[in-house]
Parts: C-alpha cells; sequence; structure tokens
C-alpha cells in the first residue's frame, strides 16, 4: 500500500552556547536516525544554541552562530535526502523568534515561530522572545547572506503553516503550546495535518512525569493523528534537568519512548506507523468529521519528496507501550545525579567535596553521588564511550575503567566530619560508617581549636566573652556561638576542596555539596555563609519529608544499612554544648513547627498562593482534627514572622536542581522581596479577626444547646419587651445590636457563622472590632498588644 513512515524524535543534552558540541549532537541524531531508517527527524527547542542562553539572546552573535551551525549542518552529507527540522532562534524585522527550521536536501522549507510563550515557573520567555500573532499567515522572510550563497534562496515562507509531501501533511507545536488552552495540534488535525510535532524544552519536578504523557496521548486521541514529542535532556548550564520523555503517540497510544533519566547525550526515538491508521480513526470520529469539515486551512508549503516507501508491505508498525513511571524516590535518586554528572563533566573539576555530618540531609547529598557513580559505571558497562572518556577527563587518569560504583566514589567524593565539642559520639561514628559503606575518601577533623582562636580575637578587642544559654548566656550570645561555628565550617570546606587533589597528586579541585534542604530553606533554618553555601546543592528542591522517604530507598536499592540509623536519629544541628553526653538541640524544637508542617506551609504559600490569612482559613478546615483553631493561628503567624526575617538568605542560596514545586528559590523561581514588614500587622489583625469569629461561632453554639423550654422562655421575655419586632412576622428576630464597625457576621441558634436568613433565631455579640486613630492615616487596624510574640531563630537577626 505504501503508507509506512517511520519517523524519529530526538533527546538531545545541549549545553547553552556550546555551538561546536550542540551541532555535533545534533548531526549524531541525524546520523542514527537515517541508521534506524527514519525519513523524517525532529529534536528539542533550541537545540542549536541551547535553551538556556538567556540574555545572550540579545546578542547577534548568537543569531550569526546558529545560522553557521545550520549552514554546517544542511550542507552535511548525511542531511540528505531525509526531512529535518531544528529548533534554533530567528530574528525577523528586528523581532526575536524561537523558531523550528525546516529543509530538505539543502533547501530551507519554512521557518516556524512559535506562537505561545511560556513565563511560569522557571520560563522567561518573553524576555527574549516575542509570540507569532498572525494565525494560518505567511510571511517571506530574507535569509542571510551565508544562507542564500549556499542554497541560491533568497526568501522562504516564514509564519503559521504546514508542510505537504505527496503522501502525508506535517504540522508543528512548540513546547507551550502542546500545554496551552487552545492548543494548535486541535485546528491542525481538522485541516488534515497527520504528523503533529512539538519540539520541546520541559524540565523535572517531583511527581509530574505523568502531566507530559497525558498531554502526548490526549493530544491524539482527541482528534486522531501521530504526535511527536521532542525533548531536551539533562543540566544546560541552569537550576533545572530536562527531563528528556521524548515519546511518539500514535491515535491516543504511546508507541515508543526515550528515557526519562540518562547519561547518554543522544537518544534517538524511532516508531514506523501507518497513515492508513490515523485516516480510518479519523472517518469514525464523526463530530470530528462535521468541524473538519468546516475548519479553516492552513497555507501548505509543498515539497517533493514522499515519506512512505511502495515497498512496505513487510515492515511491521509499532504497537502501544505501557508507560511506567518512577516513583519519587527514583526521581531523586537519578534527575539530581544526572545534573550533577553534567554539572561536574562541564565545571572542569575533578570530584565533589561534602560536610558529611550523619544527619538526614548530608548523607542524602552522599546518597545522590553514590547514585551518579552507579549510573556512570553502568553507562560504561553498556558502552557508553561519552562516559567513560568524562570520566578519565575528570579524574586526569587516560587508563582508568571504574569496575564498581565504590571505587569510583572514592576517586570522586570526599566527606568530612567536622566535630565539636557539640558533636555526639553516636553522629560521627554514624557518618564514618556511612563513608565507608558508600566508598567515599573520609576525613575526620576537630574544628574547636579555630572556633577558639576566633573568640579569643573578640576578647582581645571587647574584653567579653559569650556564652551558652545553658552557661547562662542570653539568645544573642547562643546565637553567635553556634553561628560561629556553623561559617567555620564553610571556610575549613573550601579550604579542603582546593588542597585535597593536590594532597592525592590529582590536578584541579573539588566542588562544595550543600545539604540545606527546600523547607529549611523556606523557612531560613541555617546560618548565612555556613555549610548552606556551597557551589552546588543537590537537595536544595527536595523537602525533608522527601528526602527521609528517598533513604529508606536507598538503603534497600543500595545495601546500605546505617541509613537505617540516619533515618531514625532526631535532626540536629549539634551547636549548642551536649547535656551529660545526649543532645539538648533539635531542628524541629528551633524551629517551632515539624517538617511536615512546613512542608504544608510551603505547598499554601507557593503553589496555592496564599498569604497569611488566606492559609489560615485553609488551615483551620485542613488540621481541624489535629489543632485548634487558635494554634493554627499561632503557627501560620510564627511561619510568616520567620519566613519575613530569613528570606534575605535566599538572595545568596546555593544553586540547586529545581525539583519541588514550592521551592523559595530567590534567583528566578520565587520572585519576592528580601526585606519585608515581619510583623505582618494588617494581614495578622485578619487572622485575628477570623479567630475571634470562630471563637465566639463556638461559643454560642454550646449556649444554642438549651433545652427548648428554656429557649421558648427567652423568646417569650425579649418578645415582649421589643413589640415592634414582633409585629414583622416575615423578619428574623435578632436579638442585641452592633456597635457598628468592619464586620458585622452573626451566629443562628443552630451554631452556623453567617447572615441571619428568614426564619432564623440570630443572636449577635454586641463586642466588635474597633479603629483607633492614627496620626499618619486617621485611621489604623492594628489594635491590642503586640503581635510579634517572642522568635527563637538561630540566624541572630533580631525582629
Amino acid at each position: 500500500m505504501g503508507r509506512k513512515v517511520t519517523v524519529a524524535a530526538c533527546t538531545l543534552n545541549q549545553w547553552a552556547l556550546d555551538f561546536e558540541g550542540n551541532m555535533a549532537r545534533i548531526m549524531q541524531s541525524i546520523l542514527e536516525a537515517r541508521e534506524m531508517g527514519a525519513v523524517y527527524r525532529t529534536g528539542p527547542e533550541l537545540e542549536v544554541p541551547g535553551y538556556s542562553c538567556e540574555d545572550h539572546f540579545f546578542e547577534s552573535d548568537t543569531f550569526l552562530h546558529c545560522w553557521e551551525v545550520l549552514l554546517e549542518i544542511m550542507m552535511s552529507p548525511i542531511s540528505q535526502n531525509m526531512l529535518i527540522d531544528v529548533g534554533m532562534p530567528v530574528q525577523h524585522y528586528n523581532v526575536a523568534y524561537n523558531c523550528r527550521v525546516i529543509f530538505y536536501n539543502k533547501k530551507i522549507v519554512l521557518i516556524r515561530p512559535k506562537m505561545m510563550m511560556c513565563d511560569d515557573g522557571n520560563y522567561r520567555e518573553t524576555r527574549w522572545f516575542s509570540a507569532w500573532t498572525k494565525v494560518r499567515h505567511v510571511d517571506e522572510f530574507y535569509l542571510p547572506r551565508i544562507i542564500s550563497n549556499a542554497t541560491g534562496q533568497q526568501t522562504v515562507p516564514f509564519g503559521d503553516a504546514v508542510v505537504s509531501t505527496k503522501d502525508t501533511c506535517i504540522g508543528f507545536e512548540i513546547c507551550e503550546e502542546l500545554w496551552n488552552p487552545r492548543s494548535t495540534h486541535i485546528d491542525l488535525s481538522l485541516a488534515g495535518v497527520e504528523i503533529m510535532v512539538n519540539g520541546s524544552g520541559s524540565y523535572i519536578q517531583l511527581r509530574k512525569a505523568y502531566i507530559t504523557t497525558d498531554l502526548i496521548k490526549n493530544a491524539s486521541y482527541k482528534a486522531g493523528g501521530a504526535y511527536l514529542f521532542s525533548n531536551l535532556r539533562g543540566c544546560d548550564g541552569q537550576r533545572v534537568w530536562w527531563g528528556g520523555n521524548s515519546a511518539i503517540a500514535l491515535n491516543g497510544d504511546i508507541i515508543a519512548r526515550s528515557k526519562q533519566f540518562s547519561l547518554s547525550d543522544v537518544e534517538v526515538t524511532v516508531a514506523t506507523f501507518d497513515l492508513e491508521d490515523i485516516r480510518s480513526y479519523r472517518m469514525a470520529l464523526r463530530s470530528r468529521c462535521t468541524l473538519g469539515a468546516s475548519a479553516p486551512l492552513y497555507p501548505r508549503i509543498n515539497i517533493e519528496c514522499e515519506l512512505s516507501s511502495r515497498g512496505d508491505i513487510f515492515i511491521s508498525a509499532n504497537s502501544p507501550i505501557q508507560w511506567h513511571y518512577h516513583t519519587p524516590e527514583e526521581e531523586i535518586a537519578l534527575a539530581p545525579a544526572c545534573w550533577l554528572w553534567d554539572y561536574l563533566r562541564r565545571s572542569g573539576q575533578g570530584g565533589f567535596f561534602l560536610p558529611l555530618s550523619g544527619g538526614v540531609d548530608s548523607s542524602s547529598s552522599a546518597c545522590i553521588i553514590h547514585s551518579m557513580c552507579r549510573m556512570v559505571v553502568d553507562a560504561i558497562q553498556h558502552g557508553e564511550a561519552q562516559v567513560l572518556h568524562d570520566v578519565r577527563k575528570i579524574l586526569a587518569d587516560p587508563d582508568f575503567t571504574p569496575h564498581n560504583p565504590a571505587q569510583l566514589c572514592n576517586r570522586l567524593l570526599v566527606t568530612c566530619f567536622m566535630g565539636s565539642e557539640n558533636s555526639s559520639k553516636e553522629t560521627r561514628r554514624r557518618a564514618s560508617m556511612l563513608a565507608n559503606q558508600l566508598g567515599s575518601y573520609h576525613l575526620e577533623i576537630n574544628i574547636d581549636s579555630v572556633v577558639t582562636s576566633m573568640l579569643s580575637i573578640f576578647n582581645a578587642v571587647t574584653g567579653l566573652s559569650p556564652k551558652f544559654r545553658t552557661q547562662g548566656g542570653c539568645p544573642r550570645q547562643n546565637l553567635a556561638l553556634q553561628n560561629i561555628q556553623a561559617r567555620v565550617r564553610m571556610v575549613m570546606s573550601y579550604l579542603f576542596a582546593q588542597l585535597m587533589l593536590w594532597v592525592r597528586n590529582r590536578p584541579g579541585g573539588l566542588l562544595v555539596l550543600g545539604s540545606a534542604n527546600v523547607d529549611e530553606s523556606l523557612r531560613g533554618y541555617m546560618t548565612k555563609y555556613d555549610c548552606s553555601s556551597a557551589d552546588v546543592n543537590p537537595i536544595g528542591g527536595i523537602s525533608k519529608t522527601d528526602l527521609r522517604k528517598f533513604l529508606h530507598y536507598a538503603m534497600e536499592k543500595f545495601s546500605i544499612p546505617i541509613l537505617a540509623e540516619i533515618i531514625s536519629a532526631p535532626p540536629t544541628a549539634e551547636l549548642e554544648p551536649l547535656q551529660d553526653g545526649q543532645l539538648a538541640q533539635t531542628d524541629e524544637q528551633d524551629m517551632g513547627m515539624t517538617y511536615s508542617e512546613l512542608s504544608e506551609f510551603g505547598r499554601l504559600r507557593k503553589q496555592a498562593a496564599c498569604g497569611p490569612y488566606s492559609m489560615f482559613c485553609k488551615l483551620v478546615a485542613s488540621w481541624r482534627n489535629e489543632c485548634a483553631p487558635k494554634e493554627v493561628s499561632d503557627k501560620v503567624k510564627h511561619f510568616f514572622r520567620c519566613y519575613a526575617i530569613n528570606r534575605h538568605k535566599m538572595t545568596v542560596l546555593t544553586p540547586s536542581v529545581h525539583m519541588e514545586n514550592y521551592s523559595p528559590d530567590d534567583n528566578r523561581f520565587d520572585h519576592r522581596p528580601f526585606l519585608y514588614r515581619a510583623n505582618w500587622s494588617w494581614q495578622f489583625k485578619a487572622i485575628d479577626d477570623e479567630l475571634d469569629r470562630i471563637t465566639r461561632s463556638s461559643t454560642m453554639s454550646t449556649k444554642s444547646e438549651k433545652s427548648d423550654h428554656e429557649l421558648s422562655d427567652i423568646l417569650k421575655k425579649q418578645t415582649e419587651s421589643h413589640a415592634k419586632v414582633e409585629k414583622q412576622q416575615s423578619s428574623p428576630v435578632i436579638f442585641g445590636a452592633h456597635d457598628g464597625g468592619p464586620s458585622h457576621d452573626v451566629i443562628t441558634t443552630n451554631g452556623i457563622s453567617g447572615a441571619c436568613s428568614s426564619g432564623n433565631i440570630c443572636i449577635a455579640d454586641s463586642k466588635q472590632p474597633t479603629l483607633k486613630k492614627s496620626h499618619s492615616t486617621g485611621y489604623n487596624k492594628v489594635q491590642g498588644g503586640n503581635v510579634m510574640g517572642r522568635i527563637k531563630d538561630r540566624t541572630g537577626v533580631p525582629v
């Protein structure tokens, strides 16, 4: 019949502004697609320059080099007799567009600009690009001279068009157009487009992989057709890890897909399908046919080629496959590990240095490095020559081949327990055992002499010596003594990171790893410029709750038994003196909230866009079985106070891979002030008003449980003294009166708060919030005592 088509969707690990490397990976993908029988090849979004060029998109050099790379690819013999499209930026009439450039046999067929920009999450596309808004319209684009001289073309079509071959029609979406409520694939399918292609740059978030898959399946299910989704994978120079998972769908089924986590720079996903299956599927959708009969058409760019072959009768088409999703624990084990591998091999450094305390956070960072080593060894054993080349380059050893993860971990990871007189024997032992079971190169040092020396300088200048709280010191002294230990560890980390490879007779230095989780960053439960300050942080986008689950997974998957003790131990900073050899300090006690509560605060603050009042209202309902409203009020206020006074720490937050959707990363994901009015006076007063209404409602509900006889007596006495009310039979009977003010809520006799309705007997409290006179604005919402309370925080920032 001659209707079977073989197509390729490519997954590439590109690097921003690495034009030579990016071109090589594109060429390799074309070659592999050709060898696998594909006649059409598509790739990820902005694959030529790399997605994360950011403000380099303002530079004319970036556009010039993209055209130079495109010319090399077009003229290459491996690109002939294959329909190809690549992603790159293009300027048209002095406006920059994010485009797909489609070419065939050394001729550009169409330049298709992106029509929907993405500006949510970590995306800022409208900063650099404009959306093409001329629907189903094509302009003439004047090619640069270097292209015109090679192709003989002066102009090519630029705009919202489709490509028509002799046997089918191909249309295009770019990334956000799939997610948009008005996705273009619907209009494309109604206009007869049979193959829809999407070059994308989509990054990973925990528990989100199913979203992209469902969108791809639904795009081809609702309207019929083939859908090719090609995504980036890896770290291209930013805080996100592009999530792979390129896929090919047909009529609602996934028929081919790439891996989500892999160290391969190039992966080509190929599928074969029958065009007649698309046509019969669509004709069976009668409502779709009705719409298609009157659908507006797209400009069609005709090319003299066929994607199918007449001799395809013995070629089998791909069958539907099942999509298996990784668990969140597996995602934590794999995504940061891949991101760290890309960062390491592209940074030119020789490994990692990790201050290992024996707690959950630093142990998680160590286990992620171990997971990275396992992935590297596995890739080498499966013949990944590029991975082996990178290992030998990092270690400056051209003959080294790792045979197991522990062997590689010993060469790449230096761990160090930085103990003090406040460190317990248990944490020291746990750190040592974990390092031994992972295989890291482990050190143990004591920082007491450094701390003592710094305090002696302070004493020499001031004549005073600060004391811990347990020794009679005030909170400021107690916090300062904790912070100096934490900051000494940061300084020592960088000293050892710079010199340990010199000690081990290797060139280069080590990247310092941080270990502050997303919850502690949100709460500000860290010392500014302590060990949270590092080069990169593997766990900075992951919650404490998820890290505990990850360690359970790692304990079983990686056979690391000491993790059981680490998980069960209470989280502690060990910065205050021990009492009888036992811990006198725990993180949750210091923070004034549990880690699970902190995660909930984070999700409501960011994902649900809640301020203090909205958060209180939501938590009163969801926590009603655990906390009284007053306790919820106290917790919400305490969180927002601590968040406000510590937000400045986010301005120096160590870069980490983005994993959690409530990340407080100040760099680009969570844009907020870092100088707050920390008492939240207006917002907290709204909470107090709501709490007062809830309290009154509860009190009146209790009173309403009197017997019917007692209630009748009250009603009789009141009606006798209010003759006017008695005459108004259709109106609710109200007892008492409001003094006036901003709130007029009342309580019905059945205990339900709200305005009175006909037939209800409502009792109103005459005590209402009042506005107090202000010298500056006339009136001020704030009344009552100080809403700040006492804040216990080891940062030393006064309120």
